[in-house]
């Protein structure tokens, strides 16, 4: 599938993921007594008493009938404000230029270009993201182009003068059942989501992932960028888990013809 067919597709799908890996079951899946799996069951746990956020996941979309497709797309992934009662806080500048890149259908979208797309889209794009936890570390594969974020939980601190780059520098600790994420060192231009909201390399972010049960995953996303908004402001990313299946390769340049067809002004 290559960028533009899927990123003018994405409106359109709002299906759950259908399983890629076939006959590989998940082991360890809490049951109910008709042996169905049991979703609701308590968060699992690793040998230190934290709650285990690994999983292959994927963001929770609205109902939606037959002919959908494989991979859903999440009112987040189009308008990371989309739940936000009264939108964003813009500045001047910032309001503009998502009304320009609105006019121009996206054109300029880092996606659509196969560049990555940065740290929130990491959560938010619609094939599904792995979460590996480890001592010390956690990490986040997304299928897209096999990008990944790097959460450090050996207690070092962010770098005081980070180089900016796609995914900024993270590093995490537990308070109580929930990690929180500090992200620094975001690369300036980079997209929130399709729509066109603005991140700058003023922004700073904080993720706390809480693993709500056994099949849900909470991520409170807060954006604290004064260069683009005017206050910080926080959204809730509800990741479902998805059973008997893995990632596969999605490399958004293979077989690509479709780049020299972008239209907009």
């Amino acid at each position: 599938m290559t960028c533009l067919r899927l990123a003018v597709a994405l409106a359109a799908l709002t299906a759950p993921l259908a399983a890629q890996w076939l006959d590989h079951p998940t082991p360890g899946v809490p049951r109910t007594k008709d042996a169905k799996p049991n979703l609701s069951a308590p968060a699992p746990r690793t040998r230190e008493g934290k709650p285990d956020l690994s999983g292959v996941w994927y963001l929770e979309t609205p109902p939606c009938g037959p002919g959908c497709g494989d991979y859903p797309g999440a009112p987040e992934f189009m308008d990371i404000a989309s739940k936000l009662p009264g939108g964003l806080p813009y500045q001047p500048w910032a309001a503009e230029l998502v009304k320009k890149r609105a006019a121009e259908i996206g054109r300029d979208d880092p996606v659509a270009r196969c560049l990555p797309s940065g740290v929130v889209r990491l959560l938010t794009f619609p094939p599904p993201r792995k979460i590996v936890q480890l001592p010390g570390l956690v990490l986040i594969l997304s299928e897209r182009d096999v990008t990944f974020q790097q959460i450090f939980t050996d207690g070092r601190p962010l770098p005081s003068d980070p180089a900016p780059n796609w995914n900024g520098y993270s590093s995490g600790k537990w308070e109580g059942d929930a990690l929180v994420v500090h992200i620094n060192g975001l690369r300036d231009g980079t997209w929130l989501d399709r729509k066109g909201d603005p991140l700058t390399e003023a922004a700073a972010l904080t993720e706390r992932f809480r693993r709500v049960n056994y099949g849900r995953l909470a991520i409170d996303l807060t954006v604290d960028d004064p260069k683009a908004y005017t206050r910080p402001w926080t959204v809730t990313l509800n990741q479902i888990l998805a059973l008997d299946t893995d990632l596969l390769d999605y490399y958004c340049m293979d077989n690509e013809k479709d780049a020299q067809h972008v239209v907009g002004k």
